[in-house]
């Protein structure tokens, strides 16, 4: 189990970001990095649900191959070869009270699903997923713009 939140690590960052009202305060449009810079994602309405794609990595560049990074971990062969920048990584986030959403973030890291909720509030965002939704892990994403 521990080795499957230490896969969360890398996901649950991009994380992690979806809305279904218009642009407002609570809605945390824009572009997020996490805390320790590992992964930057913007955030934006999705029609009903908010949206994040990966937009920049702190290590774009696979230490394997020398390639950028792609989805390698994905159940899916087909869906090995995608690059990770441009990635869509939270899925049916749907609002569940003032500036928080829920519904689910795939991790590349281990190609899993996780449900997940962000938490905004300024220009800090929490995205937690779980496991089971007992074993859950949260990542702090800072505004960067």
């Amino acid at each position: 189990m521990l080795n499957i939140l230490k896969g969360m690590a890398f996901s649950l960052p991009l994380l992690m970001v979806a809305a279904a009202a218009p642009a407002s305060a609570a809605n945390p449009e824009g572009i997020w990095s996490m805390s320790d810079g590992k992964v930057t994602v913007r955030v934006s309405d999705c029609g009903s649900n908010l949206c994040a794609r990966i937009v920049g990595l702190k290590e774009p560049i696979s230490k394997i191959d020398g390639k950028p990074k792609v989805d390698r971990e994905n159940p899916d062969a087909a869906k090995r070869k995608r690059p990770l920048i441009g990635l869509s990584i939270l899925i049916g986030m749907k609002p569940n009270g003032d500036g928080q959403w829920k519904g689910a973030i795939y991790n590349p890291d281990d190609g899993k699903t996780y449900s997940a909720t962000v938490v905004h509030n300024g220009k800090t965002m929490k995205v937690k997923g779980c496991v089971a939704g007992i074993f859950c892990k949260t990542n702090t994403f800072v505004k960067s713009n």
